[in-house]
C-alpha cells in the first residue's frame, strides 16, 4: 500500500490530489494523511448554498470547496487530521466504514481513549462525535475518508456551518456543540497533532502487515494535481453551482440521511426537480431527479412513481417510498 506524504495545506489542492490518486491506473491501494487550512468541505450531493453561514466565512477567510463524496458539510482547520484511503478491488454496492475507521480506533484505545464506530458514518467518544466518514466509487476503485477533531476551534466550527435546520433536532448551535467533540479533551496526557499522526500511520501500518510504501509525489504528479485542483476544484460552477430555482421545498430526516427536495411546479406539474441531502449515493441524482419531470404533483401518483425508479439503485439505504414522502411532508420521518 502507497503512503502518500502530503504536506500541503491547500483545501482545493488535496481534494484535487485524491481524485488524482484514485483515478491513477495502478494496482496498489493508497493511504494518506493530511490536513487543510479553515475550510468548509460540501458533501458531493449538497446544496452548498443551504450548507455554510456565507457572511461569517467570507469574514473569516474560510475557503468551500466540494468533495467527490457523499455525506454531510465538515469544518476542517489545522486541528483536524484528515485520513484517505483508496482500495483498488471493491464491491460497489457495499459502503463498508467500520473497516476502515479500526485504525483510529486502534490508536486511540492506544492511548487510552475509549472511541466506537456508531451510526452510518460516525466515531464518538462517550456519545459525542469527533470523526465523520464518507466513500466514492469509481471505475478505479473506492475512496474512503474521514474527518478527525483532534484539536479543532469548535466555536468556528458551528458558525461556519448554518447549523440551524431540520436535521438538528434543537435547531441550534448549543446543541451541535454538545454532541461534537476534539480528541486532545479526553486524552490522558497533552499530546502534538504531530505525535497523533505517526501513530495513526502505525495503526495503518500493522494493520496492513507491514505493506505501507512511503511515496513523495513527483514533479509531474504535483502539476497534474495542481491542474485539477485550478480547472475543477477552485471553480464556482463545482463548488456552488446555482442555486436551484423552486417554489416548493421539502426537508426530511431519513435512517439513510437527511434528504431536501426541490421543486418548480406549474398547474399541478412538476416541471423541476432537484434532490439534495447528506446521503451516500451510488447513481446519478440528475438522472434520478429527471424522472419526476412532467409528472403530476400528486400524492398518490409520486407515490406509485417512485416505487417504479428502483431508488435503492441511487440513494444508499433510502426506500422509494422514503424518498416519496419527501415530496410531502415536511419535518423529521417517524
Amino acid at each position: 500500500m502507497l503512503y502518500i506524504i502530503n504536506e500541503n495545506k491547500d483545501p482545493f489542492f488535496n481534494m484535487a490530489m485524491e481524485e488524482y490518486f484514485l483515478g491513477l491506473d495502478i494496482k496498489e491501494d493508497v493511504f494518506m494523511l493530511w490536513q487543510n487550512r479553515p475550510a468548509v468541505v460540501v458533501g458531493r450531493h449538497q446544496n452548498t448554498h443551504a450548507e455554510i453561514n456565507r457572511e461569517f466565512i467570507k469574514e473569516n477567510n474560510i475557503q468551500v470547496v466540494r468533495r467527490l463524496s457523499g455525506g454531510g458539510a465538515v469544518y476542517h482547520d489545522q486541528g483536524n487530521v484528515n485520513f484517505t484511503f483508496i482500495k483498488r478491488e471493491v464491491s460497489r454496492d457495499k459502503f463498508d466504514f467500520s473497516h476502515f475507521t479500526g485504525p483510529v480506533i486502534k490508536t486511540l484505545q492506544h492511548l487510552g481513549v475509549a472511541a466506537e464506530f456508531t451510526g452510518r458514518n460516525d466515531i464518538t467518544i462517550e456519545g459525542k462525535k469527533f470523526s465523520g466518514n464518507a466513500q466514492y466509487f469509481s471505475r478505479q476503485g473506492m475512496l474512503h475518508h474521514g474527518t478527525i477533531l483532534f484539536d479543532s476551534d469548535l466555536t468556528v466550527l458551528v458558525r461556519a456551518l448554518d447549523v440551524s435546520k431540520e436535521k438538528y433536532v434543537s435547531r441550534g448551535v448549543p446543541s451541535v456543540r454538545s454532541r461534537i467533540t476534539n480528541v486532545s479533551e479526553h486524552l490522558p496526557r497533552p499530546l502534538a497533532i504531530e505525535e497523533f499522526m505517526a501513530l495513526l500511520v502505525n495503526a495503518v501500518n500493522e494493520s496492513s502487515r507491514g505493506a505501507l510504501r512511503q511515496y513523495r509525489p513527483s514533479k509531474g504528479d504535483l502539476q497534474k494535481i495542481s491542474l485539477m485542483a485550478d480547472n475543477k476544484y477552485r471553480t464556482w460552477e463545482w463548488n456552488f453551482g446555482p442555486a436551484p430555482p423552486f417554489n416548493y421545498k421539502q426537508v426530511k430526516r431519513l435512517p439513510g440521511g437527511t434528504v431536501s427536495i426541490y421543486l418548480e411546479i406549474e398547474e399541478g406539474i412538476i416541471r423541476g426537480c432537484k434532490i439534495y441531502g447528506d446521503f451516500f449515493a451510488s447513481g446519478d441524482l440528475d438522472e434520478l431527479a429527471s424522472c419526476f419531470l412532467d409528472r403530476p404533483y400528486e400524492k398518490a401518483f409520486i407515490n406509485k412513481w417512485a416505487g417504479q425508479l428502483q431508488v435503492e439503485e441511487y440513494l444508499h439505504n433510502i426506500s422509494a417510498s422514503e424518498l416519496a414522502s419527501c415530496f410531502f411532508e415536511s419535518g423529521e420521518c417517524s
